[in-house]
């Protein structure tokens, strides 16, 4: 299945894709949020569709896409996670995965505008793999993780490079800027991403090629980095572990060219979609 959410802002309704279309899903009552992961809630939506095909009302074009899950309780990302990345920042491929968060009051749509946060100079892009948490996993082994995954997303992990690094302490006050988590469109269930270690993954700013990678090339790969990271803290349903980002980002240019109010965003991953954003300038 294809979940979406779509809507104003704050007050997203249901929805799922079916043949390229999308329906409203409002009537099967729940959100797409811990509860609905916890208590079986993918289940529940597959028989509510089946029972309802051909009466769920189609969803305007051009209506608003909100993040397809409501406000996790944490999203998790990994640093430093392709070595092609980790070689043009100039730092060494890490021994174990680096954790840091972003904050949850950044999450936002897909096609939703960036915010330049005020102060900044250094904006940057991340295209990203999210991987979306199925039910609540704590010690759990490399071997069982996938059973723990409800499905997966495009994320762009949008950084603020002078915050992050320059700023002292950790690299979460670059990472948690409002609208810096731009997730969807969809979020796929896992039964319909055959191979998670052989996905393309691209970005364009302006119309020009800046990553292009594949899944083939992480450093950790998926089912490790869900144990790991259960071994500190307890994974619960709807939370996000966005996985990293390959080589091309601003950081690692020469001269660095970062984002401007006004540059258009594209990103995509083969089978979870596209998304496209545009930058403005903070206002107070």
């Amino acid at each position: 299945m294809k979940l979406i959410r779509h809507g104003v802002l704050n007050k997203e309704k249901t929805g799922i894709v079916l043949d390229g279309k999308s329906y409203d899903t409002a009537a099967f009552g729940e959100d797409y949020n811990e509860e609905f992961f916890a208590t079986g809630g993918l289940d529940r939506l597959k028989k509510f569709v089946e029972n309802n095909k051909g009466r769920l009302p189609e969803i305007p074009t051009g209506a608003r896409l909100g993040s397809p899950v409501a406000r996790p309780s944490k999203i998790i990302c990994i640093g430093l996670n392709y070595a092609d990345h980790a070689r043009e920042t100039g730092a060494t491929p890490p021994p174990e995965p680096v954790i840091f968060m972003k904050a949850t009051s950044a999450l936002a749509g897909p096609f939703d505008e960036i915010v330049i946060p005020r102060n900044s100079r250094k904006t940057d892009w991340e295209v990203e793999l999210a991987v979306v948490i199925g039910k609540k996993a704590s010690y759990v082994s490399e071997a069982e993780a996938l059973d723990y995954v409800a499905g997966y997303c495009l994320h762009n992990d949008v950084s603020e490079r002078e915050f992050q690094i320059e700023r002292s302490g950790t690299w979460d006050k670059g990472k948690g800027c409002d609208t810096f988590a731009p997730i969807g469109p969809w979020l796929v269930t896992k039964d319909e991403v055959a191979d998670i270690d052989n996905l393309r993954l691209w970005l364009t700013v302006n119309g020009k090629k800046m990553q292009d990678g594949t899944t083939a090339n992480l450093i950790f790969r998926i089912p490790f980095l869900i144990a790991y990271t259960s071994q500190f803290m307890s994974l619960l349903p709807g939370d996000v572990i966005s996985t990293g980002t390959p080589a091309g980002v601003a950081m690692g240019m020469n001269p660095q060219v970062y984002l401007q109010p006004g540059d258009v965003i594209e990103l995509g991953i083969d089978g979870l979609g596209s998304a496209k954003q545009q930058l403005v300038a903070y206002k107070g």
